[in-house]
C-alpha cells in the first residue's frame, strides 16, 4: 500500500440482478471504479436489497444456505446477533451519555469520546482504523437527521448500546484482518428488524462492506436510508411470506416448470387489487371493517353480496378492508310476508347465526386492568404481539392469521370505544372492560369467524330481540363491536321498537331502520318446511354442491 494514501472512497456499484454475486466474487482491484488517486483508494462497493419472497420457496432458502456456507458471506439477522456487551463497555456508554446531557456535545466530540473511551472497533489497517471514524461520524448524522431531538433523542441510548456491541461481535474480527486493497467483508442480512439494526447496517455501509439484504415479509431494512429505493439495487419479487428461520441444510426439494408456471399465473391473477381472489388467499391478512351506511331495502341487496363486489372493499399492505352491515330493524312491515321473507332469506345466507336468547355473551367480572396496562405499547395502544403472548389469551388453538385479526380488532376496538361509558367510568375504565369482554368470545362465534374467508361470503350474526327469552346486555354489546371490528354483518330485529343496543352503543355505529307497526310479544316465525327446500336448494346450486 502507499504511503501517501490515508482515507478510503466508498463507491457504490451500479449492479444488476444478474451480475450482482460476479461482482460480488470479485477482489476489490478487479471490481469497477477501483483506483489510487493522489492520496485516496477508491473502492466499489455491492449493495444489493431482496424484497419479499419468490415463487420457488424452496430454491430461494437453498441460495442464501449457498451464500453463507459457500460463498462466506457473513450472516446477520435478528436472531444470529449476539446481544451480550462487555460490561466496561456498558458502563462507557453510560458515562458518555451523561456528559452529552449535560453538555451537548457536537457529533464530532461524540465520536472523539467514544474512542477514548474505546468503544469503536479497530482495525490492523491504519486506512480500515481511519474510515471506522468516519463511518461513525457518518451513522451519528444520519442518526441526528432523522431522530427528532438529535443527538438529544431518547433512542440514541439504545441504538448506541445495540450498535457497539454487534459492532465488537460481529465486525471486529472480520475488519482486523481485512486488507481493502484485496477485499472487504461482505455480509448477508435476513429478515425482519428493528430500528437499531437500520442504523447498524447503514455504519456496516459507511465503512465500505458488501451488504446483500433479504427480507421475505416485503419490507426493506434499509428503507430508512433509502426510502426512495433510488441509491443501490432493489430487486421486488412477487409474494410476502414471514422469514422462516434461516436454513440450516439445503432443502430437498425442488419445483418443476409447469408449478413455477402455475403459480406464476395465480401470483397475476391473485395480486393486491386485482379483484380476482381464490379461497383462502387472504387467511393471513388483518381485517378492517367500513361499515356501510344503507337504507332498509339496501340492507337485503347488499347483504347478499360477497365482501369482494361490496363497495369499498380494498385489499392492501396485508390488511384487507370488509365493508360490513350493522343495523337496528325496529318494528314490523305492515307487509308481514315481506318481513319473514327477507329475515329468512337471511339465515339461509352461508354462515348465518341466529340468536334467540339472551344475554349471548356470558361476560366476565374478571380485573383484567393489569393485563390491558401491560399490553400496551409505546404508542398508548394494545400491542397485538403482547396480547397474543399472554396466559390469558384463549384463542391459541385458532389459525395464526384468525388470531391476528382477533387482536387488531381487539386493539382498534378500545383505540376509539363506541360503548357508551356508565356509572362515571373514565376512560380508560371503559376501554379496559372493553379489553375484558374482548378475551371471552363465545365457541359459537369463534366457529362462525373461523369460516370468514374475507373477499367471500360475510359471516351474519342475525339478532332478533322480541324480549320474551332474556334481555340484551352490555357484555353483549362490546361482542358486537368487536364482531363489527371484525367485518361480521350484524342485524338486530325488535318488533317492539324497544331500545336494547342503544342503551350502550353510541347510535352512530348503526344505522336504525323503523318499519310501520310495533308489535309486543312476537314470537320468531320459522321458516316453512317447503321455504327451507327451495332456500337450500338454492344454496347448493350456487355452490355447485
Amino acid at each position: 500500500m502507499y504511503p501517501s494514501i490515508n482515507q478510503i472512497k466508498i463507491h457504490t456499484l451500479p449492479v444488476t440482478y444478474d451480475n450482482w454475486s460476479v461482482l460480488l466474487e470479485k477482489p476489490t482491484a478487479e471490481r469497477p471504479l477501483f483506483q489510487k488517486e493522489g492520496n485516496a483508494l477508491h473502492i466499489g462497493q455491492v449493495i444489493a436489497r431482496f424484497v419479499g419472497i419468490p415463487l420457488d420457496e424452496d430454491e430461494y432458502y437453498n441460495r442464501l444456505y449457498d451464500y453463507v456456507h459457500n460463498q462466506g458471506l457473513i450472516l446477520l439477522s435478528d436472531e444470529s446477533l449476539d446481544k451480550t456487551i462487555d460490561n466496561a463497555h456498558f458502563q462507557s456508554i453510560q458515562k458518555i451519555i451523561n456528559i452529552n446531557a449535560e453538555q451537548s456535545l457536537s457529533i464530532n466530540r461524540f465520536v472523539a469520546f467514544l474512542d477514548g473511551e474505546k468503544l469503536l472497533i479497530s482495525s490492523t489497517s491504519s486506512l480500515l482504523h481511519r474510515k471506522i471514524r468516519e463511518a461513525a461520524i457518518g451513522m451519528f448524522e444520519f442518526f441526528a437527521a432523522n431522530e427528532e431531538g438529535g443527538l438529544k433523542s431518547p433512542e440514541l441510548r439504545r441504538i448506541l448500546v445495540d450498535v457497539i456491541k454487534w459492532s465488537f461481535n460481529h465486525l471486529e474480527a472480520p475488519l482486523n484482518d481485512a486488507d481493502p486493497e484485496k477485499r472487504m467483508p461482505a455480509f448477508l442480512w435476513y429478515g425482519d428488524y428493528k430500528k437499531s439494526h437500520q442504523y447498524f447496517l447503514y455504519f456496516v455501509m459507511k465503512i465500505g462492506c458488501d451488504i446483500v439484504s433479504f427480507t421475505p415479509g416485503g419490507n426493506d431494512i434499509f428503507s430508512l436510508a433509502d426510502p426512495n429505493k433510488e441509491q443501490s439495487f432493489v430487486h421486488m419479487y412477487p409474494e410476502k411470506k414471514n422469514p422462516e428461520p434461516f436454513p440450516a441444510e439445503k432443502r430437498k426439494r425442488s419445483a418443476t416448470v409447469a408449478y413455477r408456471a402455475s403459480r406464476e399465473i395465480e401470483t397475476i391473477l391473485n395480486h393486491e387489487g386485482s379483484g380476482l381472489y381464490k379461497p383462502w388467499q387472504l387467511r393471513d391478512y388483518t381485517p378492517s371493517a367500513l361499515t356501510l351506511k344503507t337504507t332498509y331495502d339496501e340492507l337485503f341487496l347488499l347483504a347478499k353480496e360477497k365482501a369482494m363486489i361490496r363497495p369499498n372493499f380494498e385489499v392492501k399492505n396485508g390488511t384487507v378492508k370488509v365493508p360490513a352491515l350493522f343495523a337496528k330493524i325496529n318494528g314490523v312491515s305492515r307487509n308481514r310476508r315481506e318481513y319473514w321473507d327477507r329475515l329468512h332469506g337471511a339465515l339461509t345466507h352461508e354462515n348465518a347465526l341466529l340468536i334467540k336468547n339472551f344475554p349471548l355473551s356470558s361476560g366476565a367480572n374478571s380485573d383484567f386492568r393489569f393485563h390491558y396496562r401491560n399490553a400496551l405499547g409505546k404508542d398508548g395502544l394494545l400491542d397485538p404481539e403482547k396480547m397474543a403472548g399472554t396466559h390469558y389469551w384463549k384463542y391459541g388453538h385458532l389459525p395464526t392469521g384468525l388470531q391476528k385479526g382477533l387482536a387488531a380488532g381487539i386493539r382498534n376496538l378500545c383505540a376509539s370505544p363506541k360503548l357508551k361509558p356508565q356509572h362515571r367510568e373514565n376512560e380508560e375504565e371503559l376501554k379496559i372492560y372493553l379489553f375484558t369482554q374482548a378475551m371471552q368470545v363465545p365457541e359459537q362465534i369463534l366457529k362462525m369467524l373461523q369460516k370468514f374467508d374475507y373477499s367471500q361470503d360475510v359471516p351474519k350474526l342475525i339478532l332478533y330481540n322480541n324480549e320474551l327469552n332474556g334481555t340484551m346486555t352490555r357484555s353483549d354489546a362490546a361482542l358486537l363491536l368487536l364482531l363489527n371490528q371484525f367485518g361480521v354483518d350484524l342485524i338486530i330485529y325488535n318488533p317492539p321498537g324497544h331500545n336494547d343496543i342503544e342503551n350502550f352503543i353510541d347510535e352512530s355505529a348503526f344505522d336504525s331502520h323503523w318499519l310501520e307497526d310495533v308489535v309486543f310479544e312476537q314470537e320468531f316465525k320459522e321458516p316453512s318446511i317447503i321455504k327451507k327446500v327451495i332456500f337450500q336448494g338454492i344454496l347448493k346450486n350456487l355452490r355447485g354442491d
